[in-house]
């Protein structure tokens, strides 16, 4: 499986997106961060994903302005929503989701510290999704969020990935760090990344990683 993992900037109308998923049209699924777009640009990224016959795995504001996640396949078809878990109370349980012969795990942002608890009971899982929103806010923070993302992927025996955008500091502190990465079955790195934020395809069963 190709898989496109985007940084792009807070931004509207899905204009990184639509640019990527153009030119790189053979790609099997598209991983963005939390809260790239809003309920309104919903149809858009299922046209999107049925002209280029490509999944999408993002996360959204609803029509209240919260964030949810998002899995879309390649028929258009909405695979997993819900809201994410809000500020000041017990995260989530972790979802999964199966499209055809692979199975999905999602964190949404902050889900992550629930992951490694929250997923023992989904046994099939083939990657995890995290998609993230703003950046790291400090290098501990960092350090912190990979190795649980590292724990994850060992506990699990699945591929993690995570992206967050290219901008954009939590509750406006002043520092952004961004982050994207990847860890195989075995907790070992693919790649990670901080404050570089060009777009990467991964070849899923090879491990060779290239910028687009």
């Amino acid at each position: 499986m190709n898989i496109l993992i985007g940084q792009p900037k807070i931004e509207r109308n899905l204009e990184q997106l639509k640019r990527e998923i153009e030119s790189n049209p053979t790609v099997d699924l598209i991983l963005y961060p939390e809260g790239y777009c809003t309920y309104t640009e919903l149809d858009g990224l299922s046209d999107l994903a049925i002209k280029f016959n490509t999944s999408i795995v993002l996360g959204y504001r609803d029509d209240t302005n919260k964030d949810r996640v998002l899995i879309i396949n390649k028929q258009g078809d909405t695979l997993l929503t819900r809201r994410k878990t809000p500020e000041n109370e017990l995260l989530f349980m972790p979802s999964s989701v199966t499209d055809g012969a692979e199975e999905y795990g999602y964190l949404l942002c902050r889900e992550i510290f629930m992951g490694y608890e929250g997923l023992k009971t989904h046994e099939h899982l083939s990657i995890i999704f995290n998609p993230i929103g703003v950046g790291m806010f400090s290098e501990e923070q960092f350090m912190e969020w990979t190795e649980e993302a590292r724990k994850i992927a060992m506990e699990r025996k699945a591929m993690i990935i995570g992206t967050s955008h290219a901008d954009g500091s939590y509750r406006n502190c002043g520092i952004s760090i961004p982050i994207a990465y990847c860890f195989d079955e075995k907790g070992e790195e693919v790649f990670l990344s901080k404050n570089d934020t060009r777009t990467r395809v991964l070849e899923t069963d090879s491990r060779v990683t290239i910028f687009v």
